[in-house]
C-alpha cells in the first residue's frame, strides 16, 4: 500500500514538474488556453458550467519552456479564476471577490516645489486602471496581491514610472520633476489636464498659479478673481468692480474659502484688485453647478481657494515689482521633510505719487498671507492658514476709510488606516468697514465675526465606494452700524443699529459610486439648520406686511409698527431647516466622450441687500429672520464632454437652469444704508436662470489656450403683498442685474522660444442691465425724470483686447536669482466701456444728457518678477 502510494506521489510529481511553451495575446478565450495546455501536457481541466469559457484573459501569455506549477501561478495571479492541480486534473473555479486578498495602494504625489498636486493620474498598466490625487495630492486604490507596474503622470511634469510589489498595504509618496520644455512662469492652459470623461463631477473649472499668471490684466498684477472672468458662466459688473456672478448669481451668493474658511469681502481698491495674491495660490476650483454636499450656505457658486504649501527642504521666494504694488513671498523648511512654512505679503503704493503731487488724497491695500505645515507622524499633521488684508482711503481732511478681512484657520489631519482620512479644523473670519467723516465728527463702525468648527471624514470604502462625511457649525456675530460723534461739538447723535447673532450647524454625506466602467455616480445629501437670536427687539405689522403699497401714488411706504416683540440674549428668534439632496451622473459611451448630469439644492441663509450691482465696503450682511427667509434653489445641468486628437483638444458643453425662491429685491426709492428696519423697503419674490455654456480647449503644443462663449439668461419676479400691488415691474419677470445674454471669451499663450512667450485675452459681453428715465416731467421750474420698468434698458455692449509678452532672460537657469519680465497693454485698441451712465441737465443749455462714466482706456503696464 505504501509502495502504490509512492508510486502516485512520484507520478504527480513529475506531472507537475511538466514543461510548456505558451503564447496567447489578451485576446484568446479560456477555451483556446485549456486546449492549449491540453495539447502539450498529460493535464485535463475540470470546471462546472459557470465557467464562461469565452471569457479572456486580461493580459498577454508568452513563455517558453516554463513549468505547469509556475504557469498556474501566474494565471491565478493575472486572471479572475483560481487554478489547482489535483492528480492530473486542474481544477477551475472563479475567484470569490470576498476571498480575494486585497490591499491598498495609497500616498501623496507632489511637485518639484513640494506643493500637492491636485488631479495628478495614477494608472496601474497590469489592472488597466487607477486613481486621480485630490486637493492634498492624496489618492488610494485597492488592488489584489501582486506586482504593478505605476505610472504617474500630470500635463507639464515628466512621466514616473514605479515598479511595486503590493503583499501588504503600501504608501506610495513622490515628487515629479518640470518637464524639460516647462518653467512655472511660462505654461499656460485652461486646465491642465484634458476632460474627466468618468469623473461625474461637473459645472467645475480649475486653475492653477501657472496659468493666472499669464492672463494679461489692468495694472499688470495677476489677479485670480480676475481670470475666472475668462471661463464660462462667469461676468462681473464691469472694469474695476468687485466681486463675480456665476450663472446669473449676486455676488453675495458667492461661498468663497481661502483653506477652508469663508471670506465676506473679495476685493482691494474698490475692485481693481482681488484680495488673493497670485504667488500664494497653489489652485482654485470654481463649482457652478453639482455642487458637492460638504459645501454649504450660499446657492450660485463655491470658489475653493487653497493657498501655496511652504516647501520644506530649502529655503525659497518668490516677488514682484509693478507699476502700483508690488509683493514678495518666502518659504522654506521648520524641520526638514517635517514641516514648512509659507508668507507672502503685498503692498501698493500708488499713495506715495499723489503725495509727491502734492496730492493729500490717499488710497492704498495691503495684506499678508501665512500657512505652517508640521508632520507629527505618519499619521497625523497640523496646519495653519492665516490672512490679513486692509484698505485705507482718504479724502483730505473730509474723510477716510479703512476696511478689509482677517481669517486664521487650524487644521489637524488624522489618518485613521489607508482607507480613512479625516479633518478637524477650527476657524475664524471677519470683515470690518470703519468710516470716519471728519466734516459731519462722527465715524461709523460695522462688521461680521464668524467662528467656525468643521469635521470632514474621507473614508474609501472599496475601489467602487467612496465616502465623505462630515459636520460643521458656524456662529455670527453682525454689527450693520454703530454711529458715533467724535467730539461733544457733533450734532450727531449715538445709534446703535440692531447686532445680530446666529447659528449655523449642518450634516452632510457625499457618495462616490463606481457602478460600472461606464457608469459613475455621485449622490448625498446636506441637513442644514439656521437659527436666529437675541437679544433684540422684532417690530409687528399688521397683517405681516412691513412694506405697503399706496395706490394713489402709486408707490410703497414703510408701514407703521403695531408693536414689537422682545427677545433675550440666547433666545430663539426664528429658526430654519433644509435637506439638501446632491446628485451627479456621468455615463461614457467610450474613452473620449461622455455625457453628464446633475441636480442640485442648496440654501443660503444670509443676505446682501444692495441697489449696486457691485458689492461697495459699506454692504453688510444680514441673516435670515421673521421677514427674509432662506434663498432656496433647485439646479438642473445637462451636459457633453469630448476630448479630441489623444486628448490634445477638449470640448464641454453645458445647460443648465436654475430656480431660487425667496429671492428679495428692494422697492423704488429704498433706503438701505443704516436702516434698521430694513424690512420694511423689500418685497419676496423669486428668480431664475437658464442658459448653454460651452468651452473648447487646446490642451498641449505650443499654442494653448481656449474659448468660452455662454448664452443665458437671468431675471426675477417680485410680487406685492396682496393681489391688488402691482410688485415689481407690475408684477411680470424682469432681468435681474447680473443678466448677460452673450459672454464670450478668447485666452491664448504662444510658446515662440525659450525666452519669450505670449498671450492674449479678448473679452465680449452683453452690458449690465440698467433701468434709464424715458421721460421728465417739470414741477416748480425743475425736471424730475420719470425712469423705465426695473432693468429694462442696457449699458452699451462691453469688450475689450488685452495682450502680454512674458521674457525670461536666463530660462535654462534652475538655481539661484532667477526672474523674468511681463509687458502687458490692457484694451489695445481704447474701448470706453461705460461703468455707468448718468442722466444731467446741462447748465448752460438747459438740456438733458447722458453721461457714460468709463474706468479704463489704452492701460500699459511692466512687472518684474523673481524667484530665488
Amino acid at each position: 500500500m505504501k509502495h502504490l502510494q509512492y508510486c502516485f506521489l512520484m507520478l504527480s510529481l513529475n506531472l507537475f514538474s511538466q514543461n510548456i511553451s505558451i503564447s496567447l495575446d489578451e485576446s484568446t478565450t479560456l477555451q483556446q488556453l485549456f486546449t492549449e495546455i491540453e495539447n502539450q501536457t498529460e493535464y485535463k481541466f475540470a470546471y462546472n458550467n459557470q465557467i464562461d469559457l469565452n471569457k479572456k484573459l486580461t493580459e498577454k501569455i508568452a513563455y517558453k519552456d516554463i513549468e505547469i506549477k509556475e504557469l498556474i501561478s501566474i494565471l491565478n495571479r493575472t486572471t479572475l479564476f483560481h487554478f489547482s492541480v489535483i492528480g492530473n486534473n486542474i481544477t477551475v473555479k472563479s475567484k470569490s471577490k470576498t476571498a480575494q486578498e486585497n490591499y491598498t495602494l495609497s500616498g501623496i504625489i507632489l511637485d518639484d516645489l513640494n506643493q500637492p498636486l491636485l488631479g495628478a493620474n495614477i494608472y496601474i498598466k497590469e489592472e488597466a486602471k487607477g486613481a486621480v490625487t485630490n486637493e492634498n495630492g492624496y489618492f488610494s486604490i485597492k488592488l489584489p496581491k501582486g506586482n504593478y507596474t505605476v505610472i504617474i503622470s500630470y500635463v507639464g511634469f515628466k512621466e514616473k514610472t514605479e515598479q511595486i510589489a503590493l503583499f501588504s498595504d503600501k504608501q506610495l509618496n513622490s515628487s515629479m520633476e518640470p518637464g524639460d520644455q516647462t518653467l512655472e512662469e511660462v505654461i499656460i492652459t485652461q486646465n491642465n489636464k484634458a476632460v474627466n470623461i468618468k469623473k461625474p463631477q461637473m459645472s467645475v473649472n480649475t486653475l492653477n498659479m501657472q496659468e493666472i499668471k499669464q492672463i494679461p490684466v489692468a495694472m499688470g498684477e495677476p489677479d485670480p478673481l480676475k481670470s475666472l472672468l475668462t471661463l464660462p458662466g462667469v461676468s462681473n459688473a464691469g472694469e474695476a468692480s468687485s466681486g463675480f456672478n456665476v450663472r446669473g448669481g449676486a455676488a453675495d451668493q458667492n461661498l468663497i474659502l481661502l483653506d477652508g474658511a469663508p471670506i465676506y469681502s473679495d476685493s482691494h481698491l474698490f475692485g481693481f484688485f482681488s484680495v488673493f495674491n497670485a504667488d500664494i495660490v497653489n489652485n482654485l476650483e470654481l463649482y457652478k453647478g453639482g455642487i458637492p454636499s460638504r459645501f454649504g450656505g450660499r446657492v450660485s457658486s463655491v470658489l475653493d481657494v487653497n493657498q501655496h504649501t511652504g516647501n520644506d527642504q530649502k529655503l525659497k521666494g518668490t516677488g514682484g515689482i509693478g507699476l502700483i504694488s508690488s509683493k514678495i513671498m518666502l518659504e522654506g523648511p521648520i524641520e526638514k521633510e517635517k514641516g514648512s512654512f509659507m508668507i507672502g505679503g503685498r503692498t501698493s503704493y500708488a499713495h506715495l505719487f499723489l503725495k509727491l503731487a502734492d496730492n493729500d488724497n490717499a488710497v492704498q491695500f495691503y495684506d499678508l498671507n501665512t500657512k505652517l505645515n508640521y508632520r507629527l507622524n505618519d499619521k497625523n499633521a497640523i496646519s495653519f492658514s492665516g490672512y490679513y488684508g486692509n484698505d485705507i482711503f482718504n479724502i483730505g481732511d473730509s474723510f477716510a476709510s479703512t476696511y478689509g478681512n482677517t481669517m486664521g484657520n487650524i487644521k489637524w489631519e488624522h489618518r485613521f488606516n489607508e482607507d480613512i482620512l479625516t479633518h478637524l479644523s477650527l476657524f475664524y473670519s471677519d470683515y470690518k468697514f470703519n468710516l470716519n467723516l471728519n466734516s459731519q465728527s462722527y465715524e461709523w463702525k460695522s462688521d461680521i465675526i464668524s467662528y467656525g468648527l468643521q469635521y470632514d471624514w474621507k473614508h474609501y470604502l472599496s475601489e467602487r465606494i467612496q465616502l465623505d462625511y462630515g459636520a460643521e457649525a458656524i456662529y455670527y456675530e453682525m454689527n450693520p452700524g454703530t454711529l458715533a460723534p467724535k467730539d461733544e461739538s457733533s450734532a450727531i447723535n449715538f445709534n446703535q443699529l440692531n447686532k445680530k447673532y446666529a447659528l449655523q450647524p449642518s450634516a452632510y454625506i457625499d457618495v462616490n459610486h463606481k457602478i460600472s466602467e461606464e457608469i459613475n455616480v455621485r449622490y448625498g445629501a446636506r441637513y442644514s439648520m439656521f437659527y436666529r437670536y437675541g437679544p433684540q427687539d422684532i417690530n409687528t405689522y399688521a397683517n405681516n406686511h412691513p412694506a405697503i403699497y399706496n395706490p394713489n401714488f402709486n408707490i410703497y411706504e414703510e408701514a407703521t409698527p403695531t408693536g414689537s416683540i422682545s427677545y433675550d440674549s440666547g433666545e430663539v428668534i426664528s429658526d430654519f431647516n433644509n435637506i439638501e439632496p446632491r446628485v451627479s451622473l456621468s455615463f461614457a459611451l467610450n474613452e473620449e466622450t461622455s455625457f453628464k448630469a446633475s441636480y442640485n439644492r442648496m440654501a443660503q441663509y444670509l443676505h446682501i441687500i444692495s441697489n449696486s450691482q457691485s458689492p461697495t465696503p459699506v454692504n453688510m450682511w444680514t441673516p435670515s429672520g421673521p421677514f427674509i427667509k432662506p434663498q432656496l434653489l433647485d439646479q438642473y445641468a445637462l451636459g457633453f464632454f469630448k476630448n479630441f486628437s489623444n486628448k490634445k483638444y477638449s470640448l464641454e458643453t453645458e445647460a443648465f437652469y436654475k430656480d431660487i425662491q425667496n429671492r428679495t429685491d428692494y422697492v423704488d426709492g429704498a433706503d438701505l444704508i443704516g436702516n434698521n428696519n430694513i424690512e420694511q423697503v423689500l418685497l419676496n419674490g423669486k428668480a431664475r436662470a437658464y442658459g448653454l455654456e460651452v468651452l473648447l480647449r487646446k490642451n498641449t503644443g505650443k499654442l494653448t489656450g481656449w474659448l468660452s462663449y455662454t448664452i443665458s439668461r437671468a431675471e426675477q419676479r417680485t410680487s406685492g403683498n396682496t393681489s391688488q400691488d402691482p410688485g415689481i415691474a407690475n408684477g411680470e419677470w424682469y432681468l435681474s442685474p447680473y443678466d448677460k445674454l452673450h459672454n464670450l471669451n478668447f485666452v491664448t499663450n504662444y510658446e515662440y522660444t525659450d525666452k519669450w512667450s505670449f498671450s492674449a485675452n479678448f473679452s465680449l459681453q452683453s452690458g449690465q442691465p440698467v433701468t434709464y428715465p424715458n421721460g421728465y416731467y417739470e414741477l416748480g421750474g425743475l425736471h424730475v425724470p420719470n425712469y423705465s420698468t426695473r432693468n429694462e434698458n442696457r449699458l452699451p455692449t462691453y469688450h475689450h483686447l488685452d495682450l502680454a509678452a512674458t521674457y525670461t532672460p536666463k530660462p535654462n537657469k534652475n538655481k539661484g536669482w532667477q526672474s523674468y519680465w511681463v509687458f502687458s497693454i490692457y484694451n489695445v485698441y481704447n474701448r470706453q466701456n461705460a461703468a455707468s451712465v448718468r442722466f444731467t441737465t446741462n447748465e448752460d443749455s438747459g438740456i438733458n444728457e447722458a453721461r457714460r462714466l468709463s474706468i479704463f482706456g489704452f492701460l500699459p503696464s511692466v512687472s518684474y518678477n523673481f524667484k530665488f
